[in-house]
């Protein structure tokens, strides 16, 4: 890789993140952190609005913009790849923005890039997701964006109806099933719904905070302790 290039891919890294480290940006280039030192120093030099220092990490001041980036036919085709999977299985509003955002990448491409990029020869077929699944989904993904409580009447896999109120904290995708994970504050502990089993869903006006102990990283934290706790009583 060219020093200008690096030098431009250390500006995308560093702009993308909330805090990049001379460590993460040096495996990421693939050089050494000496390396990444002298490189933000030129950067900052040269009026790059680079804050932080060496040892702690490096963030870009939010007024800092570069001009429109331009994608290689490989990259184009990632992202083609990346919106034909993942299209069908989103919900509908974020599938049709998913679609507009690639067409306006595809439209400022130099031909030869978006001929390689519409020729891509990975498709994605439909799944069997219903509109009205769909639909929830949107709503699911948005009250936990807003971080708002949502009241749920769920029909469980024993064809069992409840009701719950839960703090929803993220969407999970699995092969051909949308669920929610959620705090539920009826259970008091952390409880995973199907979409497609949701009946009823009312977003409630009441938002939450993170407390210890209900966030997603404290979710994730269980289930890794499952996994491993699981592992090792089978050793």
């Amino acid at each position: 890789m060219r020093r200008a290039e690096r030098l431009f891919q250390i500006v995308q890294l560093i702009r993308g993140r909330r805090l990049s480290t001379a460590d993460f940006l040096a495996q990421r280039l693939e050089v050494s952190v000496r390396t990444v030192y002298r490189d933000v120093a030129d950067l900052q030099a040269q009026g790059v609005p680079i804050e932080g220092e060496a040892g702690v990490g490096y963030r870009m001041r939010p007024e800092f913009d570069l001009p429109p980036l331009m994608f290689t036919k490989d990259e184009a085709r990632a992202l083609v790849a990346a919106v034909r999977i993942a299209q069908p299985r989103l919900d509908m509003a974020l599938a049709r923005q998913a679609d507009e955002a690639l067409s306006k990448i595809l439209a400022v491409l130099p031909l030869d890039a978006r001929a390689a990029a519409e020729s891509l020869a990975v498709y994605a077929p439909p799944v069997r997701q219903d509109d009205g699944t769909r639909a929830r989904l949107e709503v699911l993904r948005i009250a936990a964006e807003s971080r708002q409580k949502v009241h749920l009447r769920y029909l469980d896999l024993k064809d069992q109806m409840s009701e719950r109120l839960v703090r929803p904290l993220g969407c999970f995708y699995w092969s051909d099933v949308w669920t929610l994970a959620a705090w539920c504050e009826v259970r008091e502990d952390f409880r995973s719904f199907r979409v497609d089993r949701i009946r009823e869903v009312g977003v409630q006006d009441v938002r939450f905070r993170d407390e210890p102990g209900k966030t997603l990283a404290d979710l994730f934290r269980v289930v890794e302790a499952r996994r491993e706790n699981f592992v090792s009583s089978r050793v």
